[in-house]
């Protein structure tokens, strides 16, 4: 080998060392749709929760390299506004933008199931006692399941509703919904507390959490990320707290589950990588 053929050798591994380090340097970048606002004495703002006033107010991240030049928007009272998708690099304040904004993805539809956890009964849902299935008789047996300390929600399951007109005189029937109680712990006796009360159908269940519980992680959910926190909610048909940050990390998933157990706490993050 000649000294140019060494010296070009040498050239070559250089470059793709610098190729290579350049791009393991590259930022990650996110992506979201939402509402950019820009008013009330902020500039471009990304914002997931708006007020609807009048124009519309909110507050959020910075957006930087916006230009309401090159993208429709619109405007009222000097306020500045309009939904899009956005991808750029985040410092942990601030999205800088890596690309033009484009259009707001349509979200994807989302309906929480109701559905009780239960097998329904050979026959189907029935009242046990149609006397005792009344609008009374369910406000009475929520709120003694509500009495114990191992209470951890209710809820309706009403899919006998799906294609019945609002107007019908079956819709809201107390005869025809499932009640869906959940405790922690032994469950032995708890449908016939429950049943002293209430005789329409009864679905009772266990859950790893009771709604004491649920709330003290809640809470502690909130106080523990502070600032980062963009909203926190509890599911009583998950047993579980849903926390919702700007950016979710691996980390942060480990932490939250180390100190509040597996599956106590769902963390969501508005901006999700790209790719």
């Amino acid at each position: 080998m000649n000294r140019r053929t060494a010296a070009f050798g040498l050239l070559t591994t250089l470059a793709l060392a610098g190729c290579g380090a350049s791009e393991a340097a590259s930022p990650p970048r996110y992506e979201a749709n939402g509402t950019v606002l820009e008013g009330g004495g902020h500039g471009p703002q990304l914002c997931m929760m708006v007020m609807e006033s009048s124009p519309p107010q909110c507050g959020g991240p910075d957006v930087a390299g916006w230009d309401w030049n090159k993208v429709g928007h619109k405007s009222q009272g000097g306020v500045k506004w309009g939904e899009y998708r956005v991808v750029g690099t985040w410092d942990g304040t601030r999205l800088t933008l890596t690309e033009p904004p484009g259009a707001k993805a349509a979200a994807p539809a989302h309906e929480e199931d109701f559905t009780s956890p239960c097998p329904a009964p050979e026959g189907g849902w029935r009242p046990a006692d149609p006397a005792k299935a009344t609008q009374r008789a369910l406000e009475q047996a929520m709120a003694r399941a509500g009495t114990a300390e191992e209470f951890a929600g209710a809820w309706l399951d009403q899919s006998y509703m799906k294609g019945l007109p609002a107007e019908s005189p079956e819709a809201n029937d107390p005869r025809r919904l499932v009640l869906n109680l959940r405790f922690t712990g032994d469950l032995s006796g708890r449908e016939a507390w429950i049943r002293e009360v209430w005789g329409g159908s009864l679905c009772v269940s266990g859950a790893a959490r009771s709604r004491r519980e649920l709330a003290a992680i809640q809470r502690e959910v909130e106080a523990e990320l502070g600032d980062r926190l963009v909203s926190a909610s509890s599911s009583v048909r998950g047993n579980q707290v849903t926390a919702q940050v700007w950016v979710a990390t691996d980390e942060q998933r480990r932490d939250l589950e180390a100190r509040h157990g597996a599956g106590a706490v769902v963390l969501d993050g508005v901006l999700r990588p790209v790719g």
